[in-house]
């Protein structure tokens, strides 16, 4: 059978005592309302909360418990470290977890530049998911960059939200480079709070209406004008 991701990426989780009657309420709702047998399944990045995660955890007084929950969690203690594209290729679901969770392992680097070389052979209907699942699931980790740079680079050619993210952040880092250089080919004073807010202007239009006023402003003052 394909590979099918799911439609909602497993969140990485840190010890919160109020999650686990928050997963009994998410379990409870997909019953009920699709009549399906739901799988929670918990994704960590450090083995101390994977274990605090994997429960079981009661619900209900002690002499009679009403439920008992029971996730299925992926951590680093359990998931495989998989640097090798011939492994990726042989399951790609594991291998997104193997990523997410790695996320402070040294050989994060290998692991997903092996996401990027094996994705670059895979459907796009398939390989955009898990694009998106691996950025979401990195987070604000120094690993989460080096994904995003590795989809830059190595996958280019995608459409995802994230590639297109990129691409449009790589086009506004130009376009500011450029009202920067012309203004100093021209002689005109950039402050250093001016050249804070044109360097973290990520909108092409503002950065293009800025580009012409420095063609023929005589100072930032007027390249800002109307903004």
């Amino acid at each position: 059978m394909p590979y099918r991701p799911p439609e909602r990426l497993p969140r990485t989780h840190k010890k919160d005592p109020d999650k686990p009657a928050s997963w009994a309420y998410y379990a409870s709702y997909l019953l009920t309302k699709y009549r399906l047998q739901p799988v929670l399944l918990v994704v960590c990045q450090d083995r101390s909360t994977a274990e605090w995660a994997a429960g079981p955890v009661d619900f209900g007084p002690p002499q009679w418990p009403l439920l008992t929950l029971r996730p299925l969690v992926a951590g680093p203690h359990n998931m495989p470290v998989i640097t090798d594209p011939a492994e990726v290729r042989k399951d790609l679901a594991l291998a997104t977890l193997s990523a997410i969770t790695h996320a402070k392992n040294p050989d994060v680097g290998a692991i997903l530049k092996a996401m990027t070389t094996v994705l670059r052979d895979t459907p796009q209907a398939i390989a955009d998911p898990i694009i998106e699942l691996i950025a979401q699931g990195l987070g604000k980790r120094p690993a989460a960059e080096l994904w995003r740079n590795l989809v830059a680079v190595d996958l280019s050619f995608y459409k995802s939200s994230i590639a297109e993210e990129i691409r449009d952040e790589g086009r506004a880092q130009r376009a500011a480079t450029d009202v920067l250089r012309l203004l100093d080919r021209r002689g005109i004073d950039v402050s250093n709070d001016d050249r804070e807010r044109i360097t973290s202007c990520d909108d092409l239009g503002v950065l293009g209406r800025w580009f012409d006023r420095a063609i023929t402003a005589a100072s930032t003052t007027e390249v800002f004008a109307d903004e």
